[in-house]
């Protein structure tokens, strides 16, 4: 009997929201259906807004955590109109949200995602599992990367030593273990596409560097990017998570200032610290891997996957493509994933990697 959850995810692009329908109804999951759904120029305009405010919570957050809901809402029920679904077979909607602010190594720890549950149950007619973070923060963990427990259901594999490489906005790798008594580990790596992205839309009034055509035509500057590798953020130790708060246009102007290294080979380097940066982190904590496998948006980025392997020699990198699952579907379905063992009271994060001192429960269950 077929298990239908739906995940919805909005990464740090904010490009819009990913929704899935999963049937988990296996060890395996079988995405049955997707649909990608933009925000509304207006809403994407003070989502981006938000991003900027100092101390979010101001008056205007509570009516934007709203409207982002009934946004989210709308994709999981196109999802449902475009696969002939019917509400009522849909066990559950897990619900990532939008981030508008991580912050996970203060006094007071937190991380912020909007897009109103309760609206979310109300519009869909279906329970609704989101706030996934809290819970994993409040047991002192970073409350990211959480995709990593998915990546180990459904990458590992008892061959080989694998890492799982999500490339959204920021890149985060999960280490997957041959042997599967041993601990899988993950973090952030640093920026995936957050500051190419915004580099892109300055000089080439476009949303992103398609296929890192753009990178490819460029020059490496490598005196810039010894400078960028530096930043103390690469050499912490994880456990770790970041985002745009961090790795921003601030962050890349106090690098470029005064330089005279031209636009595009400023992109040739933003995307050669990314490579650098996930492949010296493969190297220092995965020893061993074998194969290295992409999911997210930048398994898109031809340029990008060519620099991948060029410092990664001697191991396979390809995309999750090739192990039955999209790499522009996985993030969305490991919110499905992480709401059904929510359901059945099974604890979603892995301490190993958020650094949390116990497994707990993920997320908060809201019916309409």
């Amino acid at each position: 009997m077929a298990a239908l959850f739906i995940g919805l995810m909005s990464g740090t692009s904010m490009d819009g929201i990913d929704a899935a329908l999963l049937d988990l109804s296996s060890s395996q999951p079988a995405i049955l259906a997707t649909h990608s759904h933009a925000y509304p120029a207006r809403l994407h305009e003070r989502l981006e807004a938000a991003l900027q405010l100092k101390e979010p919570l101001q008056a205007d957050l509570s009516a934007l955590d709203r409207e982002v809901g009934a946004c989210f809402a709308a994709a999981a029920n196109a999802l449902l109109h475009e696969s002939a679904i019917d509400p009522a077979t849909v066990t559950a909607i897990g619900s990532h949200g939008q981030t508008i602010r991580h912050e996970p190594d203060i006094a007071q720890p937190y991380s912020l995602q909007i897009g109103n549950p309760d609206t979310i149950a109300a519009h869909t007619g279906i329970v609704v599992v989101a706030d996934f973070r809290r819970a994993d923060i409040e047991a002192g963990g970073q409350g990211a990367p959480l995709a990593p427990a998915f990546h180990r259901a459904v990458l590992a594999h008892p061959d080989e030593d694998r890492v799982a490489l999500n490339l959204g906005g920021i890149a985060y790798i999960t280490t997957l273990p041959a042997d599967t008594l041993a601990a899988v580990t993950g973090f952030d790596t640093g920026p995936a596409s957050t500051l190419m992205d915004y580099w892109a839309q300055q000089h080439l009034n476009t949303s992103m560097d398609t296929g890192g055509q753009w990178a490819a035509g460029g020059q490496i500057d490598r005196t810039l990017l010894t400078k960028m590798l530096a930043d103390s953020y690469f050499s912490a130790a994880p456990p770790k998570s970041t985002g745009r708060e961090y790795f921003n246009a601030d962050w890349l102007n106090r690098f470029i200032a005064g330089l005279e290294t031209p636009a595009q080979s400023i992109q040739t380097t933003l995307c050669e610290l990314t490579a650098r940066s996930i492949a010296d982190a493969v190297r220092d904590f995965s020893e061993g891997t074998r194969r290295v496998i992409v999911c997210g948006g930048g398994a898109h980025n031809d340029y990008l996957m060519t620099r991948l392997q060029a410092n990664l020699p001697g191991i396979a990198i390809d995309s999750s493509d090739a192990h039955g699952i999209s790499p522009d579907w996985v993030e969305a379905a490991a919110f499905a994933w992480l709401a059904q063992r929510r359901l059945e009271e099974k604890a979603g994060n892995l301490p190993s990697v958020t650094g949390a001192d116990r497994p707990v429960l993920l997320g908060n269950v809201h019916r309409h």
